[in-house]
């Protein structure tokens, strides 16, 4: 069955470039799906229950392998949080998406030059780097740039 299509959704303006170099700041998949929901911790024991989820007091990571490069593996988390967190302030969305980058410091640098609303300073941790952004329609946008 060929995927939907949602008849709002307007034909993208622009292609993208495609590029080889390693170094263009860009997405290069999504990271994570976080959303709202009454009862975290009910909903994942259902997930887990019902269809398979290893979960954590985090949700849920899958992983997969590039199918360009079959030796790296990514890393997709799913985790419900708390209706009403402020983790996802200012949006007033029930969701979150978090996107997997390279040249984190490069994509934002590119951002500022656009006029696109950065929400705080890019932060670092063990396991990767991140900053929050919105999108024209105020959806806040977790980018994670992995160790």
């Amino acid at each position: 069955m060929p995927p939907h299509k949602n008849s709002d959704m307007a034909e993208p303006r622009t292609e993208p470039t495609p590029s080889s170099d390693e170094a263009t700041p860009k997405v290069t998949g999504v990271g994570g799906i976080f959303f709202f929901a009454d009862n975290p911790l009910e909903l994942t024991t259902w997930y887990a229950q019902n269809l398979g989820f290893a979960t954590t007091e985090w949700g849920a990571s899958f992983e997969s392998s590039n199918a360009s490069r079959p030796e790296e593996r990514t890393h997709l988390q799913w985790s419900p949080f708390k209706t009403g967190d402020d983790y996802f302030a200012p949006s007033t969305k029930g969701f979150m998406l978090n996107y997997r980058v390279r040249n984190l410091e490069g994509l934002i640098q590119q951002l500022r030059e656009n006029g696109v609303t950065i929400l705080d300073d890019l932060v670092r941790y063990d396991y990767g780097s991140f900053v929050h952004i919105l999108d024209p329609e105020g959806n806040k946008i977790e980018l994670w740039e992995p160790n």
